[in-house]
Parts: structure tokens; C-alpha cells; sequence
């Protein structure tokens, strides 16, 4: 669906896996709700390592997947490669791991958002918050010069924020794999 509200219930900024999967849980609770990210070819982009699972993010995902979320399902629609890592470990440091095509990762998860009724997409960079007078956000503002507005926004910029990219001596404004940061938030 193309973005055609000026105003929504949810405003979710950046489309990595915490804001896809804020977006769709919005939008399956019935919120209008609107995905803005900087780069809609890039939506649920999987960075230098594909994977989900593992100790720590395997919880997480476990977590999201229990109360109805879609990492799991593209995670398992995707993988190449499906591991239980910590075997010479007793049961308790046992965790389940995918490696995923990361292409394919993106792909499904795009056309599972797709489906979603009451999600919108816009594809900006937003610049900076709407505030009321008792300052509760109330939207966002892009760099297009365009103003959405909404109960509630969420920020998932993730790296993106503000990024900066060390190669020795120098730095420079970046996301991942030569994207832009988002700056003016």
C-alpha cells in the first residue's frame, strides 16, 4: 500500500528487523500504521552476518515468535543452514541457530509486511520530531519537508543513528554496506 494518511495511530522510523517487526504488530493489532525508511530496496536488509539464533539473539527471537512476531517464520522460510550450537555444553547453553540467504531473508519479509492490512510504507529519511504543547510526540518530519502525525512513533534507526565509520584515521557519516546514517533526529 502507498502512503496516502496524513495521519496515523503508529509511526514506526527504519525497516530493520526491530522495525518490521514493530510495523506488522501495529498493523495486526489494527493500528494504522506507517513504515518510513530511508531506503524501501534495503527493507529488512540482514547485515554482514545473516544469522538468528544463537545465546542471546535466539532468546530474543524465541521471545518475538511466542507473541505472534515474523522473524522466526522468515528466519525458517530463508536459512541455508540450520545449526544447535554449545552441543559439548550441557542443555542449558544449547541454542538453536539459521543462517540465512540474506536476499531471501529481505524478500520474505517484505511480502509478508505487504500483506499486512493497515501498514503503509513511505520511503524518506525522517529529520526531526513533532512535539504538542505539553511536549507528547505527536509525528515526524522529513527530510522532503513532509509532516506525518500520529499517536505514537517508534524508533528503529538501529547503527543508522547518527552512524560513523572508523577505517583508521579517518571517519565518516554511514550506515551498513555504504548506506547513509540518519542524522537530525
Amino acid at each position: 500500500m502507498s502512503s496516502i494518511y496524513p495521519s496515523y495511530d503508529v509511526i514506526v522510523v527504519g525497516a530493520g528487523h526491530a522495525g518490521s517487526e514493530a510495523a506488522a504488530a501495529a498493523a495486526q493489532l489494527g493500528s494504522k500504521t506507517l513504515l518510513i525508511t530511508m531506503n524501501l530496496e534495503a527493507l529488512a536488509k540482514m547485515s554482514c552476518n545473516p544469522a538468528m539464533g544463537g545465546i542471546a539473539k535466539g532468546q530474543l527471537v524465541r521471545e518475538i515468535d511466542a507473541l505472534g512476531g515474523l522473524s522466526g517464520i522468515v528466519s525458517d522460510a530463508s536459512g541455508v543452514q540450520f545449526k544447535m550450537l554449545n552441543k559439548s555444553k550441557g542443555p542449558a547453553m544449547w541454542s538453536p541457530r539459521c543462517q540465512s540467504d540474506r536476499m531471501l531473508y529481505a524478500q520474505k519479509m517484505r511480502e509478508l509486511l505487504e500483506e499486512k492490512e493497515n501498514l503503509f510504507f513511505r520511503q524518506d529519511n525522517v529529520v526531526d520530531l513533532l512535539f504538542s504543547k505539553e511536549d507528547r510526540v505527536e509525528g515526524v518530519v522529513t527530510q522532503t519537508g513532509q509532516k506525518f502525525y500520529s499517536k505514537s512513533v517508534i524508533l528503529t534507526s538501529g547503527t543508522f543513528l547518527n552512524g560513523l565509520i572508523h577505517i583508521g584515521d579517518s571517519n565518516y557519516g554511514g550506515g551498513r554496506s555504504g548506506e547513509r546514517a540518519s542524522v537530525g533526529i
